[in-house]
């Protein structure tokens, strides 16, 4: 019996796909990166999940770079600007921001070591630099020093990310490292290396938390007193 012949479906009948939009692709990209991570975020996926050609997302996302940016930048909208009561002093106010913003990283193993490559420039990122930027001001920091400054905090709290997201990945290997370390910390010779082992114990203290903030107090403080080269001189 021959195949039945199948009828052709007038383009007319067909339900319209959504109209293609940059936020559309950067949320889609964003959702295969939650469910299968960054590898799989490609043009050609991407195509398939919108139902288009790859030459199409071209129009809206001029290559790969700048596609993590967007999705960083969307992710960045995860960010707590707020995470602090209002009565607590600036800097602690700072650092709880930066610690939100690390912590979104943190999230995104991938995109963090992505991060460090990339320079978002969307609304969140922007709405990112002001917050830190008008805490700055709150503590009465200099214009030019804050606008250096926060470029500083912003690369440390992303090279932490990607650093630890690295660690994660061989967890095992690098706790083998650490007990490594602090057995021959604790084994040096004081007569030779009097000032480490005066500070054996230290360098390995603290909850990877209090690092983290501690980081930023010190850095904050920095950008307080450190006036900027002087462009004009």
């Amino acid at each position: 019996m021959p195949p039945r012949s199948r009828k052709p479906i007038s383009r007319r009948e067909r339900p319209a796909k959504p109209a293609l939009t940059r936020a559309g692709i950067v949320a889609t990209a964003v959702d295969i990166l939650r469910a299968e991570g960054l590898a799989k975020v490609t043009m050609r996926r991407l195509a398939q999940e919108l139902d288009t050609g790859p030459a199409s997302l071209y129009v809206y996302v001029a290559n790969t770079d700048e596609l993590h940016a967007a999705m960083l930048d969307d992710l960045l909208g995860e960010v707590d600007l707020d995470t602090a009561a209002s009565g607590d002093d600036w800097r602690e106010r700072l650092v709880g921001v930066l610690n939100s913003y690390t912590f979104v990283l943190f999230a995104h193993p991938e995109l963090a070591r992505a991060a460090l490559a990339v320079m978002p420039n969307g609304e969140n990122y922007l709405r990112l630099l002001e917050r830190m930027l008008s805490l700055l001001d709150e503590g009465g920091v200099a214009p030019a020093q804050a606008a250096w400054g926060v470029n500083v905090l912003l690369q440390s709290a992303t090279a932490t990310a990607a650093e630890v997201s690295g660690r994660v990945q061989t967890q095992s290997r690098t706790e083998q490292e650490w007990d490594a370390l602090g057995r021959a910390l604790h084994e040096v010779d004081g007569r030779t290396h009097p000032r480490l082992h005066a500070v054996a114990d230290q360098l390995l203290s603290g909850t990877p938390q209090e690092r983290l903030s501690w980081s930023f107090r010190m850095l904050i403080n920095g950008i307080i007193t450190t006036p900027v080269p002087d462009a004009g001189g």
